[in-house]
């Protein structure tokens, strides 16, 4: 399959277009319209500094279920335990800011770029990007953020800190999205820390039909704090 050259117009080739590796078209921009516009087709935006904007729909499609949500034996104590404060919506520049930070420093490099970070946290202000912070004695110690459109969450990234931070915000954010009757959490590529945490991995084909699903259901845009 060809790999397309986006123009100044706003449109996406099919998701399902997409090269086998998931890359599915390069150019653009990171407008809000153009991003909105990605994560209602199953697609989603990953390229590093220097670099062409790539625009990418794997197949499969990994994906969170609220309701599935596995929480370990050692993430159960930390909960009880009440070791951290947990608030949505209320730092997302710093949380935004920690995942880069924390992405370059582990992998010599991050996707992050001040290009992405400026572009989502515009999407924030429009009221369709969140986060979860996770805060130890006032001090953000984890959290992720990601953008929410019908019933689907689409997370982007996340950060810890300190032992189970992230965690911590995962099993946060999957109780208060159960209780708001969403669908998904779109989890985008498999890792073995969210597919022990019950993620699963599904066909594009069956992930885009649960997609047009659920944005037949209006978004929950504002502040979730």
């Amino acid at each position: 399959m060809p790999v397309y050259q986006l123009t100044a117009d706003l449109i996406f080739p099919p998701a399902r277009l997409a090269e086998p590796e998931g890359l599915l078209a390069v150019g653009g921009d990171l407008s809000p319209e153009r991003l909105l516009l990605a994560y209602a087709s199953g697609i989603f935006p990953w390229y590093s500094e220097g670099d062409p904007i790539l625009w990418w729909s794997p197949n499969p499609r990994l994906l969170l279920y609220p309701g599935e949500l596995h929480i370990s034996r050692s993430l159960a104590r930390t909960l009880r335990k009440g070791l951290y404060a947990v608030t949505r919506d209320t730092d997302f520049k710093t949380i935004i800011n920690a995942c880069a930070r924390y992405r370059g420093k582990k992998r010599n490099g991050t996707w992050i770029t001040d290009e992405m970070v400026a572009a989502y946290i515009d999407l924030h202000e429009k009221g369709y990007a969140h986060s979860v912070e996770v805060r130890c004695e006032d001090t953000v110690v984890g959290g992720l953020y990601g953008i929410s459109l019908g019933r689907a969450f689409f997370g982007e990234s996340m950060f810890s800190a300190r032992t189970d931070a992230s965690k911590v915000a995962l099993a946060h954010l999957s109780n208060y999205l159960l209780d708001q009757k969403f669908d998904f959490i779109d989890c985008q590529l498999p890792t073995e820390h969210l597919l022990r945490m019950g993620a699963r991995e599904v066909h594009r084909d069956q992930f885009l039909k649960q997609l047009a699903e659920t944005l037949k259901y209006p978004s929950l845009t504002g502040s979730w704090s």
